[in-house]
């Protein structure tokens, strides 16, 4: 994995946070009782006019889990984690945490913020790599937040930066490469051997997946942008990583999980459960699902995966395993310190060296006009073409 190092030296954490006075970790929201289960949706789905009866059975996935998803308690559990890490390395910084989705919302959080009096404020998104979804409707919501600040008559607004990606910071690879070895060692001894690696991550619609990054890494024809080339160079580390520690060359491929849309609108394939059929075809002795697009097991991690590609794994007698996300790893929250520090460093016009593993190297601060594009005329903040600068 040395050769594949781009700068593994973070900056020191002595309290150089300046200019920024606060982090805000974003994230999407889940419900956390059966009352909240369709209003979420609601939330999620607003503007698509999806009716009330159809989002009571996409809600089953949650009802068979008490109507709670685990994603609001993990981040907290991440918020605490950072908290802890932050007081441990002398970095006097706040950590609010706010959701787009559910409680606490991103705009009561914004609200809170300013009348704290934080006005230069770093964001971290639950959501490691580009994309619409995983970026710009973040950077809209944000927007959205602001202006709804503008309308309460706030004098001064604070700015926001968005961390850049971090798919590929060592702290958040390296706790995905020991979950693979775990779960490895959880097979039977007489398959684990031959195992073959499935790296997951939420299919998107190709044209969204085309049009990921950067204009300059657009692709066409279905071949993924940004979204899936992050993914693949992800998947080589770990599994090159495996390779060194178990002295196998294990067979991987990306795959993709919670499709929902319309039928007839193509989106990245193939599906979970249709690989592992195929694999099973072909004779693969057994698989380990590796969720490499999430970052946190939050409900389409439990159900798709735990419940549904579980069971037909069991149905095709193919023995399975499923390695850990990030979560609240201690790493994952060492590395949000190095990003915050590494951007303030770049804010204060001072030479920062960037972690990144893999072939791709460390990924933009701001995101340009036509990164990731709009489905519509909405606007965005912390991009270049945000309306608050």
């Amino acid at each position: 994995m040395s050769d594949q190092l781009r700068a593994a030296a973070p900056p020191p954490a002595e309290g150089l946070a300046a200019p920024y006075d606060a982090l805000l970790l974003l994230s999407f929201g889940g419900p956390e009782g059966p009352d909240d289960v369709v209003p979420f949706l609601e939330n999620v789905t607003r503007g698509r006019g999806i009716p009330r009866e159809r989002l009571k059975e996409v809600g089953q996935h949650y009802f068979g889990f008490g109507g709670v998803s685990p994603i609001n308690g993990q981040n907290r559990e991440l918020l605490d984690a950072l908290r802890k890490d932050f007081a441990g390395h002398g970095l006097d910084l706040p950590v609010y945490w706010g959701n787009r989705n559910w409680a606490p919302y991103l705009t009561d959080v914004m609200r809170e913020m300013a009348a704290d009096g934080r006005r230069r404020i770093a964001l971290l998104a639950t959501s490691a790599y580009a994309s619409y979804s995983g970026c710009r409707q973040y950077r809209e919501n944000l927007a959205d937040a602001l202006a709804a600040l503008v309308e309460d008559g706030v004098a001064e607004l604070p700015k926001v930066d968005k961390l850049r990606h971090y798919f590929n910071h060592p702290g958040f690879v390296q706790p995905m490469i020991d979950g693979v070895l775990a779960a490895l060692e959880s097979l039977p001894k007489e398959v684990r051997g031959g195992a073959h690696l499935a790296f997951t991550t939420h299919s998107i619609p190709t044209a969204a997946a085309d049009t990921s990054g950067p204009v300059e890494e657009h692709t066409a024809g279905g071949e993924g942008g940004a979204y899936v080339r992050q993914h693949l160079d992800v998947a080589q580390v770990i599994a090159d990583a495996v390779r060194a520690e178990t002295g196998r060359e294990l067979p991987w491929e990306l795959v993709y999980q919670s499709r929902s849309g319309a039928p007839h609108i193509p989106w990245l394939e193939p599906d979970i459960c249709d690989h592992l059929e195929a694999l099973h075809e072909a004779g693969a002795p057994a698989v380990v699902m590796v969720p490499i697009g999430f970052v946190s097991d939050h409900m389409e991690v439990l159900y798709d995966l735990d419940t549904e590609a579980t069971a037909k794994a069991a149905e095709l007698g193919l023995p399975i395993a499923r390695s850990a996300t990030v979560g609240a790893d201690p790493r994952f929250a060492a590395a949000v310190r190095e990003l915050v520090l590494e951007r303030a460093a770049a804010e204060r016009g001072e030479p920062v060296e960037r972690c990144a593993l893999g072939l791709l190297g460390p990924s933009h601060d701001l995101c340009a006009v036509g990164c990731c594009p709009a489905r519509g005329p909405r606007p965005a903040a912390a991009g270049v073409d945000s309306p608050y600068a």
